[in-house]
């Protein structure tokens, strides 16, 4: 096992890791949308939220030597499912044409009142 980490991402607000390698897979913990620069959440709303989830996701991937393309499986919570277009919107720029399995959730809250979160997991 081996554990990745980037300061280009939040750092855990628990006890937990950014990021675990076993066997050649990346298991990457939830990312909300805070700036890592300020540990506060991206003002504006859900989208600008949204967009530095993805951004956050991305270092962590990049810490372990990928890409988004690596992806197999997200899981998305929001907690407003009137977001999902949003969602797919930013989520399809994100991955390019690549497209992973998803699941997407909504919850009644998130840590330090995110409104969106998601963890992945990558194939190394």
């Amino acid at each position: 096992m081996r554990f990745h980490h980037t300061d280009k991402a939040p750092q855990a607000i628990g006890p937990y890791s950014q990021s675990v390698e076993v066997d050649g897979w990346l298991y990457a913990s939830g990312q909300v949308g805070f700036d890592p620069s300020t540990g506060e959440l991206a003002p504006g709303g859900f989208e600008p939220q949204a967009r530095q989830m993805l951004k956050n996701l991305a270092a962590v991937l990049a810490s372990a030597g990928c890409t988004f393309a690596n992806v197999v499986k997200t899981t998305v919570f929001v907690t407003d499912l009137k977001d999902f277009q949003a969602l797919n919107t930013l989520y399809a720029e994100a991955m390019g044409s690549h497209r992973p399995a998803r699941s997407t959730v909504q919850v009644a809250a998130l840590p330090k009142g995110a409104l969106v979160e998601m963890d992945l997991v990558a194939r190394l």
